[in-house]
């Protein structure tokens, strides 16, 4: 049957149909929804967020040990996390399909980096398999499945972008289960890695299954040729989709081979590609990785073919590729002029007409009063603007770095915001402000805490417990208790824990109440040694869904001098300046009625309803 999917939907798709037992992993946008279909569509598989993506790799792995198929998900940063954990499981290998699906985000849209992770693959010495559409991300998967079973490895699946959020009409099978029961036997070579002349022989053992890998890549139906001309053209993934596109509109000799497998590289399938054409580009989203395996063969082979891609200038090294950036690379092989992309006169005149709308946190975000109150301490207690470092993490609170708050000043890992605070503790000595979200405080964040404790480092970390994974679209994690699947969690007490680690002064405030939060900051920063602060406040995203929005403010125009104080202290944007009557106004249809702005407002003009009717 068809279905209309999306490429992450198609992904889970595929899996329900290889049998999979078991699917865990970390969110992150562009991997996050095959997780949640999987759990929407077969809760009786086990399919629930893991704190972090190492804990997932080695949950999926002790499932694969067991004989029964696994599925693991993560963007593409966070195969870094599970870096560790991928190495020892290439050399112990699996019994049952253990597929690692990496979603890579050339652009980026939505990333740190654009990390191109079929690099894992070669380190590893694990097969990578890309798809092109969600219909061959359906397909693929099932293969991969298969592929990991018959050669007991795990293999990783890497995804872009284009291809996780494309939707398309795929057709679909029934869901299988597989009737296994999970056993687990005893084998110390293969599973520990305190033997040196064991890994030496799982490293002989890996490296032959390769070469049987790359055997039958020369073959797979996954991969093919198309056309007969004198330009080559070796394409993986999305970028197929471009080059299909564009070849009907070029008057050129081209031959195409489509591959899903970069590594290992089809040797014979290339060379044999290659012998074929008087020249050839590879085409490929990402870094040069194809690029430099073909060359790599051509050379070994002894192929006097060259081979135009990345490395060459014919295409860029940043950025996502687009058919107007493969369709002047291909005009470039033929000699001709590149042609200029030109937009549409009605998209240059939509463009003009639509607002300039920055990303903003949204009205009533816990983070904002957290923040505003972080800045107020610290400008209390005599410091300038310049003088106490407050190190930011990944989430929507990252947002705190645009005016008017200009709160944070690194962001870049998870975790890291505690970590780059104890470091600077260390030699700066004064103390340095860490904010960190809950769901990346348990991903990444109470290591560093630890140490911070171990090493009595002056620092103050602050939780903003929003009670969700929120960035990502709203994922339980262990501080929430809850699951994708229905199943009953234990919840994590943050600040339990945080006692148990060893630190001191402990508090949890709600950051809507600004004074509160702002005094609990300025004791805390006195305190010498750890630190921590909780500021606990549910997302206001599923408060309104669960329309439990409170009181909405109102602005008494008498006493509203439009000094917009309001505004340059927070920055939300139900607050709206009237250059007409020179007095703001706030939207009463954005509005969640947090009271931050009702905390600010020098002259108190902003009031709640009930406040008004009580005077």
């Amino acid at each position: 049957m068809k279905r209309l999917l999306m490429g992450n939907e198609a992904i889970a798709y595929g899996a329900l149909e290889s049998g999979i037992a078991f699917a865990t992993g970390y969110p992150g946008t562009p991997s996050t929804e095959v997780i949640e279909t999987i759990a929407r569509l077969k809760p009786e598989v086990f399919a629930e967020w893991a704190p972090n993506e190492k804990v997932a790799l080695e949950e999926a792995a002790g499932v694969a040990y067991t004989g029964l198929r696994a599925l693991v998900t993560m963007k593409c940063v966070g195969l870094n996390v599970a870096a560790d954990p991928l190495m020892s499981l290439a050399y112990s290998g699996v019994e049952g399909g253990l597929v690692i699906l990496v979603a890579d985000d050339p652009g980026p849209h939505t990333s740190q980096t654009e990390q191109d992770d079929r690099y894992y693959g070669k380190i590893a010495l694990l097969p990578v398999l890309e798809p092109a559409d969600p219909q061959e991300a359906h397909d693929l998967i099932k293969y991969a499945f298969e592929l990991s079973e018959r050669y007991k490895v795990p293999v990783i699946f890497r995804t872009t972008t284009r291809v996780n959020h494309t939707t398309a009409d795929v057709e679909v099978g029934e869901f299988v289960e597989l009737n296994r029961e999970p056993k687990f036997k005893k084998d110390i070579e293969r599973y520990v890695r305190a033997s040196m002349e064991g890994n030496r022989r799982r490293h002989k053992w890996l490296n032959e299954t390769l070469a049987k890998i790359e055997e039958e890549f020369n073959s797979m139906p996954f991969n093919w040729v198309e056309g007969d001309g004198r330009i080559g053209i070796i394409v993986e993934g999305a970028p197929y989709n471009y080059v299909k596109e564009v070849l009907p509109k070029l008057d050129g000799d081209f031959k195409v081979l489509k591959l899903s497998t970069p590594h290992p590289l089809p040797r014979k399938l290339v060379v044999e590609f290659l012998k074929g054409v008087d020249m050839a580009i590879v085409i490929e989203d990402g870094a040069p990785f194809l690029e430099e395996e073909v060359k790599i063969v051509a050379y070994e082979e002894a192929l006097n073919v060259p081979v135009y891609g990345k490395r060459t200038g014919h295409l860029p090294l940043e950025g996502e590729l687009t058919p107007s950036i493969v369709r002047n690379a291909l005009l470039r092989l033929l000699g001709k002029e590149a042609e200029e992309y030109r937009k549409p006169e009605e998209v240059k005149r939509a463009e003009s007409l639509a607002p300039k709308r920055p990303p903003v946190m949204c009205p009533g975000c816990p983070h904002r009063g957290s923040y505003r109150a972080l800045l107020d301490a610290l400008r209390e207690l005599g410091f300038g603007k310049f003088d106490i470092p407050v190190h930011g993490d990944i989430g929507c609170y990252a947002l705190s770095l645009l005016p008017p708050l200009e709160a944070i000043w690194t962001e870049y890992v998870m975790g890291g915001s505690i970590s780059l605070a104890n470091g600077q503790s260390a030699v700066m000595k004064k103390k340095i402000v860490a904010t960190i979200g809950d769901s990346t405080f348990f991903h990444n964040g109470i290591q560093p805490l630890i140490d911070a404790v171990y090493k009595d480092l002056d620092v103050l970390v602050i939780i903003l417990d929003n009670r969700t994974t929120a960035m990502t679209g709203h994922q339980p994690h262990p501080g929430t208790g809850g699951s994708e699947t229905g199943r009953r969690f234990r919840e994590i007490d943050i600040e339990a824990l945080v006692k148990a680690i060893g630190v001191k002064y402990v508090k949890t405030v709600d950051p809507y109440d600004l004074k509160a939060t702002k005094e609990a900051i300025k004791e805390a920063m006195k305190v010498k040694g750890p630190a921590v602060i909780i500021a606990r406040r549910e997302c206001v995203i599923p408060v309104i869904r669960r329309g439990e929005i409170g009181e909405i403010p109102v602005v008494v125009e008498e006493k509203c001098t439009g000094c917009k104080a309001c505004i340059l202290l927070t920055g939300c944007p139900a607050l709206i300046y009237e250059q007409e009557t020179r007095k703001v106004r706030i939207d009463s249809l954005i509005c969640t009625g947090c009271g931050v702005c009702n905390q600010i407002c020098p002259f108190e003009a902003i009031k709640f309803p009930s406040e008004l009717r009580s005077s």
